[in-house]
C-alpha cells in the first residue's frame, strides 16, 4: 500500500491528525516516567531494613514529669530489665529512633573537624553493646561496642562519640577503598570519632528517608537520657503478638506514670507499612494514572477513526466497487492510524525525556532509562493498532452498495 495517498489524506484533516499526535505524545511521556516512578516506588517497598523484622518490635515510652538524669538512668536500666524477663523475649535496648521508624536525629560527617561542607548525611541511632544482636544487624567488619564504651548523654548535650559503627553504605561513601575501620570522622561538628565496626546494612529512620543516603547509618555508644524514648525488643520466633501484649503490661505494672498507647507498640509488619504508605500510594496513583491516561487515547483513536470511517462512505463504496477487497481497505485505516501513532511516539519521546530531565532537576530522580521508552513506544504502537481494528474492521465490510447509498 502507498503511503503518499495516506499522508495527503492526513495532511487535508490537520486538526483531528494533530490532536491524536499530541494525546499520543502526551501519553507516552507521561506513562513512561510513571512507570519509571511506581517501579521505583515498588522497589523501595520490598528494600531490606538490615533488621530481622520478623522478630523485632518497637515500643515507645513518655514518662510523665520532670526527672533528673540519673533518674532516668536508673528508670531505662529498671524498664530493660523488666522487658527482658517477659515470656519471650530475648535481648531490648533503648534507643532515639529505628530503622524505618519516625524521629530520629541526623548529622553531617566530615573527615576533619576543621572541614566546612560535610562529606555525608547519616542518621544517628543511640545503642548499647545488646544492639546489634537485638536487631539482628550483621557485623561485616571490626568489632561491637563493649559494655564499659556506653555513656550517657542528655538531650541538650554535644555529640561527642569516641567511637562509633558505621553502615556499609556510609563506610564506602567515605572510604571507597574499604578500609573504614580504624580511621577517623567527625559526626556533626564534634571532635573526630573512630571506626570501631562496619554493619552491612541499616536504612535510615523514614524522616530523613533520601536516596542518596537511604542506608548511611550511624551508631552512637550512648544511652539518650530523656523522658521519651523508644525500646526495640528482640523476641523468641512465634512470640511476637504475646510480648507485644505482654511487654506494655509488665511496665505499666512495675511503674504506672508513663503513657503506653496501642500505637506506641509496634511490630516491623507495622513500621514498614506505615514507613512506605505514601510509596504505595504514589505507585497506585500512578497506575491509575496510567491506565486512565491508555483508556483515553485508545477512546480517541476509536473516536476519530469512527468518524473518518462515516465520512468516506463513499469513498470505500467506489474502491470496494473498484475491486478493492476487505483487507485493502483494512490495510488502508490501519496504516494511516500506524503513520499517526508514529508521529505521536516521536514528539512523545522527546517529551519524555524533557520531563525526566525537569523531575531530575526539581526532584533529584534518577535518568529515566530508555527501556521505559522503548517499552511505552511499543505499548503505545500497540495500543493504536487493537484500538482502530474494530471500526477499521467494519468499514471493511462494508458492501458497494450500502456504503455508497444516500443518507
Amino acid at each position: 500500500m502507498q503511503i503518499r495517498p495516506i499522508a495527503s489524506a492526513l495532511w487535508h484533516h490537520k486538526g483531528g491528525t494533530v490532536l491524536i499526535v499530541l494525546q499520543i505524545a502526551l501519553t507516552l511521556a507521561i506513562v513512561c516516567n510513571a512507570l519509571f516512578i511506581i517501579h521505583a516506588r515498588v522497589n523501595r517497598l520490598s528494600r531490606p531494613s538490615g533488621v530481622d523484622e520478623a522478630d523485632v518490635l518497637a515500643l515507645r515510652n513518655q514518662w510523665l514529669g520532670d526527672h533528673t538524669a540519673s533518674q532516668l538512668r536508673a528508670l531505662m536500666t529498671s524498664d530493660l530489665d523488666t522487658l527482658r524477663h517477659v515470656p519471650g523475649v530475648i535481648d531490648a535496648y533503648a534507643s532515639n529512633a529505628y530503622p524505618l521508624g519516625d524521629g530520629g536525629w541526623s548529622k553531617g560527617v566530615r573527615y576533619s573537624v576543621d572541614q566546612r561542607s560535610p562529606a555525608s548525611s547519616t542518621a544517628i541511632y543511640f545503642v548499647d553493646e545488646q544492639a546489634l544482636a537485638t536487631l539482628g544487624l550483621k557485623l561485616v567488619a571490626g568489632r561491637n561496642f563493649r559494655a564499659g564504651e556506653i555513656g550517657d548523654m542528655g538531650a541538650r548535650d554535644t555529640l561527642l562519640p569516641r567511637v562509633i559503627i558505621i553502615t556499609r553504605a556510609l563506610a564506602d561513601r567515605l572510604f571507597p577503598h574499604g578500609d573504614a575501620v580504624g580511621k577517623q570522622i567527625c559526626v556533626g561538628t564534634a571532635a573526630p570519632s573512630t571506626i570501631i565496626g562496619v554493619v552491612d546494612r541499616m536504612q535510615t529512620w523514614i524522616g530523613s528517608y533520601s536516596n542518596a543516603w537511604a542506608e548511611q547509618s550511624t551508631l552512637v555508644p550512648f544511652r539518650l537520657l530523656t523522658s521519651s524514648m523508644v525500646y526495640l525488643v528482640r523476641t523468641q520466633p512465634g512470640t511476637m503478638e504475646r510480648v507485644a501484649r505482654m511487654g506494655p503490661q509488665a511496665l505499666l505494672a512495675a511503674n504506672p506514670l508513663r503513657v503506653i498507647g496501642p500505637a506506641d507498640v509496634k511490630t516491623y509488619a507495622q513500621i514498614r507499612s506505615i514507613a512506605y504508605r505514601k510509596d504505595r500510594g504514589m505507585a497506585i496513583l500512578m497506575g491509575v494514572v496510567c491506565a486512565v491516561l491508555l483508556a483515553t487515547t485508545a477512546a480517541g483513536i476509536v473516536g476519530l477513526t469512527s468518524f473518518w470511517v462515516a465520512q468516506r462512505r463513499r469513498q470505500i463504496g467506489v474502491r470496494r466497487a473498484l475491486g478493492a477487497t476487505q483487507a485493502d481497505i483494512l490495510g488502508y485505516f490501519c496504516t494511516e492510524n500506524l503513520l499517526i501513532s508514529l508521529g505521536g511516539v516521536l514528539v512523545g519521546t522527546i517529551l519524555a525525556l524533557a520531563l525526566n530531565a525537569l523531575l531530575v532537576d526539581r526532584f533529584e530522580m534518577q535518568r529515566l532509562s530508555l527501556d521505559y521508552v522503548v517499552a511505552g513506544v511499543v505499548a503505545l504502537l500497540l495500543l493504536g493498532q487493537s484500538a482502530v481494528l474494530v471500526p477499521a474492521w467494519r468499514a471493511s465490510r462494508l458492501s458497494p452498495v450500502e456504503a455508497t447509498r444516500m443518507a
